[in-house]
């Protein structure tokens, strides 16, 4: 073996000696990152913004086409689920496969319908809401419903217990996690304004719901929510309404007995289509929503894009 040989071979092996241990270094650095997995794309969005850099975030739902009702999780899903160090979803029977994958073990959560339905939310209010149908300290009324990511009020409460459950876990952060949770919580006010305006200015607007999806933000808006409640849980559950219920939402639309039309676009099937198109031909409003965070947005654009949709219908 020459010298140079010997002197390009020892360069070469301290090249690999240095891949080696900045891989192991990053390595390392990953697998001590704080992991949280969220059961859909809406609270994962919501949980990034409270996490920052100093927290993996990872949602087990988003595409638009699965039904967390009936979501069962893989072995892959499952075993991110154990591994993170927080989970957060959103309770309320509404995605129970996380019920399910923790169940039995020690592990730190964040539930939205819990928090919603506590009221007190640990922050100062002076009053607990032990039912959704009933108001908080805030005057903020609330009924009985899954849904709770369209009400922004709850939404900035769930972003401080996130940031909570993060500064116990993580000390050194936590101060930051406030801040976020904090500078989150500001961005929610102006979709409250837009909800407030349409409260105010035209309050008890008669709508209709292919199904209870957007009930809390209808609630904030002060609006008439006219569909019946049997036709609305036969939409959801994916059930045959009763014909004189699917009479009745064909009557409020021919009639133009309603501003507006809330449909899901996420659960559409043929009697909604045709929901749609009565709507459409009698000339009431349609406002689309859907269940999961669309392509593109942030839950923040995402619900100030729903309100003032909302507000031009009823306005």
């Amino acid at each position: 073996m020459t010298k140079s040989f010997a002197r390009g071979f020892a360069v070469f092996a301290a090249g690999l000696a240095t891949i080696a241990t900045l891989t192991a270094c990053g390595s390392s650095k990953d697998s001590d990152q704080l992991t949280v997995v969220a059961s859909t794309n809406v609270w994962g969005d919501i949980t990034k913004a409270v996490a920052g850099p100093d927290v993996k975030v990872e949602s087990i739902i988003s595409d638009p086409k699965v039904d967390p009702h009936s979501f069962e999780v893989s072995p892959a899903d499952a075993a991110k689920i154990t591994d993170a160090k927080l989970v957060v979803y959103n309770g309320g029977h509404y995605d129970e496969f996380i019920d399910k994958a923790i169940a039995g073990r020690n592990k730190k959560t964040v539930n939205a319908v819990d928090i919603a339905t506590e009221g007190d939310h640990d922050h100062g209010s002076t009053a607990a809401t032990p039912d959704l149908a009933k108001s908080d300290a805030a005057g903020h009324s609330h009924e009985t419903n899954e849904h709770v990511w369209y009400d922004v009020h709850q939404v900035g409460h769930v972003a401080e217990h996130i940031a909570d459950a993060l500064g116990q876990l993580d000390p050194d952060h936590k101060q930051a996690y406030a801040d976020r949770a904090n500078a989150f919580a500001a961005k929610l006010a102006p979709i409250e304004a837009v909800t407030a305006k349409i409260a105010a200015e035209h309050p008890n607007q008669p709508v209709l719901q292919t199904e209870p999806l957007a009930a809390y933000l209808l609630t904030a808006a002060k609006a008439d929510d006219k569909t019946p409640h049997a036709f609305q849980e036969a939409v959801e559950q994916g059930t045959d309404p009763a014909p004189q219920d699917v009479a009745t939402v064909r009557d409020l639309l021919t009639g133009k007995q309603v501003r507006a039309l809330v449909y899901n676009i996420q659960t559409e099937d043929k009697l909604t289509k045709d929901l749609r198109a009565t709507a459409d031909k009698s000339g009431v409003a349609v406002v689309e929503v859907t269940e999961t965070l669309p392509a593109g947005k942030d839950y923040v654009t995402w619900m100030t894009d729903n309100a003032d949709a909302l507000a031009k219908a009823l306005s």
